[in-house]
């Protein structure tokens, strides 16, 4: 009965409530006319009900989202498609989509009668200005008799999964010395095309074939050494986030954590881009790819959050086994960290940190901590460019690729 009585829209209720009260006058009067009124009142909403409930449309829904992955602030289509597969029409139906209020208001719909067999479809846009992931629907659709005396909800089961991705900002296709990158001649070449030094040898692994040995190497470091094949260096490149809660300051989407995440999808979608087999690693290791690398980066960019970590050794280690390019991006390190971060790059490889002025982040200075990192790194061989939070991320990758003597933020908005 509770459920019956649940049905009913605040138009019953007051229905059933006025009904009841007109009852009692009516016999207390006593007042037959007045009892007749108030009966009628009351069986109004309840017949309602009852043949509303008895109405066994069987309906079925089908969605589609379209792209189910965009970047903060693009806009998504969803589009729900609901069918009439029973032998009666319906009567008119309100259709609700179930969103996170992070994606705006639930859209509503009023549907016409559906015809036996016959369709209907509702489409709206999504956007957030928030990256992660979101469930949207299911869809639910309430039946209404004519007076609006009575609805009730029937809900789909079916969802759709989107991922609202960090901002991408396009990157210039910039150019390194090719000095930088352990060529000998003095001309330019594309940092798109190089990789670490491919005649540089390491250590003998089971496998490898003893016509590969550097007979060299291996007289002047003491044991076998091999030559590393050049595809397997050629456009390779990791990027390691430091994601730990300690290395950032602020809270938001203008929080020095989010702008690293944003920089860490940029600079991964760019090198996709330009072909490079990349890979991506944090503070806690080396994240597993599932699928493509662009899309490992992009959906576990989309949710991460920062860790409570305290060292970053894990992460380091990793990059120092990755081999090719390392580009890192960086918050707040202490001399120790930057020490262990500089010894992650092996032999020629071209190594590049973006670091983030967080102690100064909205006064466009460099503090004392971060020129420090930023000396050690450069002492190492590092590429070192320092954003704050009107750094154009753009302007900071070309500053990663051109000579710096001295360390100093590029000004301008981010937009």
């Amino acid at each position: 009965m509770r459920g019956l009585f649940g049905s009913l829209t605040t138009r019953g209720r007051s229905f059933v409530a006025a009904g009841g009260a007109a009852m009692v006058c009516g016999l207390a009067i006593p007042e037959p006319d007045l009892v007749r009124v108030g009966a009628l009142l009351v069986v109004l909403p309840v017949v309602s009900m009852l043949i509303a409930r008895r109405s066994r449309y069987r309906l079925s829904c089908t969605r589609r989202l379209d792209p189910p992955r965009i970047p903060a602030g693009q806009p998504a289509t969803v589009t729900a498609r609901v069918e009439n597969v029973s032998r009666l029409r319906t009567s008119v139906l309100l259709a609700e989509d179930i969103t996170p209020y992070t994606l705006g208001s639930r859209p509503r719909f009023v549907l016409d009668e559906i015809e036996p067999g016959g369709h209907r479809e509702l489409s709206y846009q999504i956007r957030s200005d928030s990256r992660g992931k979101f469930t949207v629907g299911p869809l639910r659709v309430r039946v209404a008799d004519s007076f609006g005396l009575v609805e009730i909800n029937r809900s789909f089961s079916a969802t759709s999964t989107l991922v609202v991705t960090p901002k991408i900002f396009p990157l210039p296709r910039a150019t390194a010395q090719s000095s930088w990158l352990g060529e000998g001649d003095g001309g330019m070449r594309t940092i798109s095309a190089i990789g670490e030094d491919d005649a540089a040898p390491r250590q003998y692994q089971d496998g490898d074939g003893l016509h590969r040995v550097h007979w060299r190497s291996t007289a002047r470091y003491g044991e076998l050494m091999v030559r590393r094949e050049e595809h397997q260096w050629r456009n390779s490149a990791s990027v390691f986030l430091d994601s730990r809660r300690l290395a950032h300051t602020g809270s938001g989407p203008a929080s020095t954590f989010e702008f690293a995440v944003s920089a860490a999808a940029s600079i991964g979608a760019h090198l996709s881009g330009e072909g490079f087999r990349a890979r991506l690693i944090t503070d806690a290791g080396e994240i597993a790819p599932r699928g493509t690398f662009q899309d490992t980066l992009l959906d576990m960019l989309a949710v991460i959050t920062p860790s409570r970590a305290t060292g970053f050794r894990t992460g380091t280690s990793e990059l120092a086994r990755a081999g090719g390019q390392l580009i890192a991006v960086i918050g707040r390190l202490s001399a120790d960290d930057a020490r262990q971060l500089a010894a992650s790059r092996r032999g020629n490889a071209p190594a590049m940190a973006l670091v983030l002025a967080v102690s100064a982040w909205a006064t466009d200075g460099i503090t004392e901590d971060t020129a420090r990192t930023a000396e050690i790194l450069s002492a190492a061989g590092w590429r070192v460019a320092v954003a704050s939070a009107s750094t154009p991320l753009a302007t900071a990758w070309q500053q990663l690729h051109r000579p710096m003597d001295v360390v100093r933020p590029a000004g301008g908005d981010l937009r």
